[in-house]
C-alpha cells in the first residue's frame, strides 16, 4: 500500500506486510520541490514493495498536489485511489502503530484538515470501526465552531481568532480595547464589519485556531512569525504555572470556549503571572472537556479504547492532562510513539485505512 500523506509537512510510506518504509520529509507541498521531492519518493517506494500495490491512499481534499499524483499512480498501476478523510488518518496513524484491530475513539486535534462536508475540521471526536469492519470512520462531536476571518490570514494572526471568539461571546467591542495599540482600531473594525457580515469567514472547529484565540486573548502573540508559535507560547507560560503550582485546577465551568476568551482577556494587563494562570486554565478547561466529551461517546458506543492524533498532541501538558483523565475514566489511550502525531506521520494512518477498506477500482 502507497501512500502520499498530507500537504503540509508531506512525507509518503509505503506498507509492505508488516513493514512500513518511509520517504524522507519533503516539507509544504506548496513548494515546487517539495512537490518533485514526493514525486520522486513514490517512485522510490514502490520500487521497495515485494508484490503488486494494491492501492494508493491520499488525503481526501481535492486539489492537493498529492491527490492529483495518487491519481496518476492509479491509472499508471490500474489500481483504485483511496481518499482518507485528515483526521480519520490521525486516528487511524495510532491505531496502526499499536496494532490496534478493536474499534476505537480518536481524538483529533490540529490545525486544518477538510472534513467530509466540505469544511475546516480540526477538533474531533470520531468512532473508528474495528479492522474487520473496515475501519469506518463516524464523526461524533467536535470543539465549538469558530469564524476564521479572512480564512488563512486568521492563522498568521491571532488577534483575529480571539476577536472572531469575542464577536461570537456578544463581546466584540472589547477587541477594539484589547489590540487597540497591536493592532490598531481600523483594521479591528473592519474585521468585525466581516464578522457581522459573514464575509470571507469560513467556520472552523480547528483546536489550533482555539490555542491561536487563547493566546491573542492573553495578549501573547497578536501576530505570528512562525507555525504554531501562539500555541507554543501558551504552552510554555501553562507548563511554568502548572510547575510552581501543581494542585491548580480550572474555573471554566461553562462548556461555551467563546466566552472562555472573555476571560482570558481580563487578565492579559494583569501581569505574567495572570497570564501564565490563564495560559494553565486554558490548558486544563480544554482536557476536560474533552476528556468528559470522550468518556460519555466511549461509554455510548462501548468503546474501550481512544487513539490520540494530530499536531496539537505535540503539546506535553495537554496530552499528558488529557491521557490522564482519560486514564481514570477506565479507558486505554493510545499515543503515537515512532511516527509524528503530526501531519509528518499521517501517511500511515492513509495506508492503515486502505488497507481495511473495501476498494473498487472505479474508487
Amino acid at each position: 500500500m502507497l501512500a502520499l500523506g498530507a500537504y503540509l509537512k508531506n512525507r509518503a510510506c509505503l506498507v509492505d506486510g508488516a513493514v512500513v518504509h518511509w520517504s524522507p520529509l519533503h516539507g509544504d507541498l506548496e513548494n515546487p520541490s517539495a512537490r518533485a521531492a514526493l514525486a520522486a519518493s513514490a517512485e522510490a517506494l514502490a520500487a521497495l514493495a515485494t508484490g503488486p500495490l494494491h492501492a494508493v491512499a491520499h488525503d481526501l481534499h481535492p486539489d492537493f498536489y498529492s491527490t492529483q499524483l495518487a491519481s496518476t499512480w492509479a491509472e499508471r498501476l490500474q489500481v483504485p485511489s483511496a481518499p482518507v478523510q485528515h483526521h480519520h488518518a490521525h486516528t487511524a496513524a495510532t491505531a496502526a502503530e499499536a496494532g490496534l484491530q478493536a474499534a476505537v475513539l480518536g481524538i483529533a486535534l490540529d490545525g486544518y484538515g477538510m472534513g467530509h462536508d466540505g469544511a475546516a475540521w480540526g477538533g474531533e471526536l470520531l468512532h473508528m470501526r474495528a479492522a474487520a469492519d473496515g475501519l469506518r470512520c463516524e464523526r461524533l462531536d467536535h470543539l465549538p465552531v469558530l469564524k476564521a476571518p479572512g480564512g488563512d490570514a486568521a492563522a498568521r494572526e491571532p488577534w483575529r481568532m480571539t476577536t472572531a471568539a469575542l464577536h461570537q461571546a456578544g463581546q466584540g467591542a472589547l477587541s477594539l480595547r484589547q489590540f487597540a495599540s497591536s493592532v490598531g482600531q481600523e483594521k479591528i473594525a473592519g474585521v468585525l464589519q466581516m464578522l457581522d457580515k459573514g464575509s470571507r469567514c469560513p467556520p472552523s472547529s480547528s483546536a489550533g485556531r482555539w490555542f491561536d484565540a487563547a493566546a491573542g486573548a492573553l495578549g501573547l502573540c497578536p501576530y505570528q512569525t512562525h507555525e504554531a508559535q501562539a500555541a507554543m507560547q501558551l504552552e510554555a507560560l501553562a507548563r511554568d504555572w502548572m510547575g510552581a503550582n501543581p494542585s491548580f485546577d480550572h474555573n471554566f465551568a461553562s462548556p461555551h470556549l467563546d466566552h472562555w476568551m472573555v476571560d482570558l482577556c481580563a487578565l492579559a494587563s494583569q501581569g505574567r503571572d495572570a497570564q501564565a494562570q490563564g495560559a494553565a486554565q486554558f490548558h486544563l478547561g480544554l482536557a476536560h472537556w474533552l476528556a468528559q466529551r470522550a468518556a460519555a461517546l466511549a461509554q455510548q458506543h462501548r468503546l474501550q479504547h481512544v487513539a490520540l492524533g494530530g499536531g496539537c498532541f505535540a503539546n506535553a501538558l495537554l496530552r499528558n492532562t488529557l491521557t490522564a483523565l482519560l486514564s481514570t475514566a477506565g479507558l486505554a489511550v493510545h499515543s503515537p510513539q515512532y511516527a509524528s502525531c503530526g501531519d509528518e506521520g499521517l501517511a500511515l494512518g492513509q495506508a492503515w485505512v486502505a488497507a481495511h477498506a473495501p476498494l473498487t477500482l472505479e474508487n
